[in-house]
């Protein structure tokens, strides 16, 4: 108890330069998801023409992409997060951010659907520093000011996923090409930007002693986990959460076109609306709510938002009920970021990139299980063989899975852990 108390003291303690160093942090998040927005629209085509126009094998690769890339992020996440507590996170973000650019020229330049996946595992492993990029926010904020910290970077991933697409989309007339040489530019200009203004976060005296390599094999870094058990059920609410959140890209375009005939210009806007209303959460909403009722509250008020959503779409009869359910669940927006800063507080200095390392690969894992979980039930519930037909099952399970999150979170004993 003393001992915590002590680490909260020390970390409130932090030097103004380095809070600054989050303006970076903040654009770096922001250029790499812009970054790989950009290419959203644009890859299935690219895999398409690679194979020849086949349909039926441009789905299964962009499928296979889509399972390779959250593997590979299970495994480099903890990883980079163990080395950003033995060497620093200024090295291991800037070379990440030069990986990611190099990677965006070779993908380019793939002359064929072999390349193009080397590509895709590569890029996995540079995206990683997002594992990085969380523990420089927990290093440089207070702990009282981390919620609304990791908040504003949940703000960076909207815009990143509104404006991203948009632009691809643009882009992408002129050729596939051109969004990969657009992304290419932008995390290389990134990088050499950081090399410039980013400050080391990690002071030498609170760096792990050592990088053991078993931080390498899979799983291994979730044992991590095992050595705080005062954070294991904070945890399990990530995963969880993420699990639900992965109906959006398994469904969404394939239940929207099915039940209310949506094209593709009406989904570009409903998830441009997602992506606005999650940025309004962000940064007008959730700093109101934290001062208002604290952080383990305000938790509990996303994570409900959010499975009334879920219940609201799975339900919804017609496109304008649909979209009347979008802002109450752009609500469950702050539970992320008021999860990630109680985790946060309950840990060192020394082992949060581990830390950081272990909740994305949770959230690699939930990537894995979440798409065969929503498309494997909406294919078969839309099928002639379903004993009736429930295209808003996806939906349904994800409020089911997100309810579970809630009581989850609900059952924790926060006051023993110095919860907000």
């Amino acid at each position: 108890m003393a001992g915590d108390q002590t680490l909260i003291s020390r970390d409130s303690e932090v030097p103004p330069k380095r809070r600054a160093a989050l303006t970076f942090i903040f654009v770096t998040i922001l250029i790499d998801v812009l970054a790989f927005g950009v290419i959203i629209p644009v890859l299935p085509h690219l895999v398409h023409e690679m194979v020849g126009g086949d349909d039926s094998h441009a789905a299964w690769y962009t499928t296979a992409f889509s399972i390779v890339f959250a593997v590979i992020q299970f495994i480099a996440s903890p990883a980079q997060g163990a080395l950003s507590d033995r060497f620093g996170r200024r090295p291991v973000i800037l070379i990440s951010c030069l990986g990611l650019g190099l990677d965006f020229l070779l993908m380019a330049l793939a002359p064929n659907i072999g390349w193009l996946l080397v590509g895709r595992v590569i890029s996995a492993v540079t995206a990683a520093s997002f594992t990085t990029a969380n523990a420089y926010i927990a290093d440089v904020s207070k702990p009282e000011d981390r919620a609304k910290a990791y908040g504003i970077v949940g703000a960076a991933f909207g815009v990143g996923f509104v404006v991203g697409p948009l632009l691809g989309s643009v882009l992408g007339h002129y050729g596939l090409r051109w969004p990969f040489w657009f992304s290419a530019i932008l995390a290389l200009t990134n990088a050499i930007y950081g090399a410039f203004v980013l400050p080391e976060s990690l002071p030498l005296e609170q760096r792990a002693r050592a990088f053991e390599w078993k931080r390498l094999i899979p799983f291994s870094g979730l044992g991590i986990l095992r050595e705080h058990p005062r954070i294991i059920g904070l945890a399990v609410v990530v995963l969880i959460t993420d699990l639900s959140q992965f109906v959006y890209p398994s469904v969404l375009v394939l239940f929207a076109d099915f039940r209310y005939h949506w094209g593709k210009e009406e989904v570009g806007y409903v998830l441009s609306v997602v992506g606005v209303s999650s940025v309004i959460v962000n940064v007008a909403v959730m700093g109101r709510l934290i001062r208002a009722f604290g952080e383990r509250k305000t938790q509990l008020i996303g994570l409900t938002a959010g499975t009334i959503g879920f219940a609201i779409f799975a339900l919804a009869s017609s496109g304008s009920v649909f979209l009347a359910g979008l802002p109450i669940n752009a609500l469950w927006t702050v539970a992320g970021p008021t999860t990630q800063a109680m985790i946060t507080k309950r840990v060192g200095p020394d082992v949060q990139g581990r830390i950081q390392g272990a909740l994305s690969s949770l959230i690699a894992l939930a990537g894995i299980i979440g798409p065969a979980i929503y498309g494997g039930t909406f294919a078969y519930f839309i099928s002639p063989n379903a004993p009736v037909t429930l295209p808003g099952i996806p939906f349904a399970l994800a409020a089911i899975i997100l309810g579970a999150a809630l009581v989850v979170a609900w059952r924790l004993d926060t006051a023993r852990d110095h919860a907000a």
